[in-house]
């Protein structure tokens, strides 16, 4: 498959197992829209899948800044592929439970599309923990089709959330200012 991101040609080699095998996903694609990637920023593809994120914003960002991760070794494993497809070598790909084997923390950007199809165990734990990889003024953006919770979510971990609303997705941007004050009896 081949997409233009940041006004790069991409092309992908993925598998029916993975998410958004068809086709970039829109929501994913208007997350990138919205993150206004700088070649300074210092970014973690959280979830990476086959590798759209990280590989799109590694053919911006300067040095070797971006990392990905999944939990899946398949994705992992499309991830190397496409970044090689792409003449790309300036990626970290790494298996990863979430932040597991994540051991920077100085992100300024931390992109993800999460699922959220399911329980609200794995968003939370990336939205929390994402806060603490995040270098002072980084950014979280993350992509779903639900409003409430995730609104919540992010103004009860960053203080506050913008919100863009495209076709029935939601894009969720919250910039760290301040050290981690996660109100934990509020159950969000």
């Amino acid at each position: 498959m081949c997409e233009k991101v940041f006004g790069f040609e991409l092309t992908f080699k993925t598998s029916e197992k993975l998410f958004s095998y068809k086709g970039a996903d829109k929501g994913t694609l208007f997350m990138l829209d919205k993150c206004e990637i700088k070649e300074d920023d210092v970014v973690l593809d959280l979830g990476c899948g086959y590798g759209l994120v990280g590989i799109s914003c590694a053919k911006v960002v300067k040095g070797n800044n971006v990392v990905m991760c999944d939990i899946d070794p398949l994705a992992v494993e499309y991830s190397f592929i496409n970044a090689e497809q792409n003449n790309i070598n300036n990626v970290t790909i790494i298996q990863s439970n979430a932040y597991e084997n994540i051991t920077r923390d100085d992100f300024t950007l931390i992109l993800s599309n999460p699922p959220y199809h399911a329980d609200f165990s794995v968003p939370k734990r990336f939205i929390e923990h994402g806060y603490k990889k995040l270098s002072y003024g980084g950014r979280m953006f993350m992509v779903t089709k639900r409003l409430e919770w995730y609104k919540n979510k992010f103004i009860s971990v960053f203080g506050g959330v913008r919100i863009f609303r495209n076709d029935g997705y939601f894009v969720f941007m919250g910039i760290k200012t301040s050290d981690l004050k996660l109100n934990r009896n509020k159950k969000v």
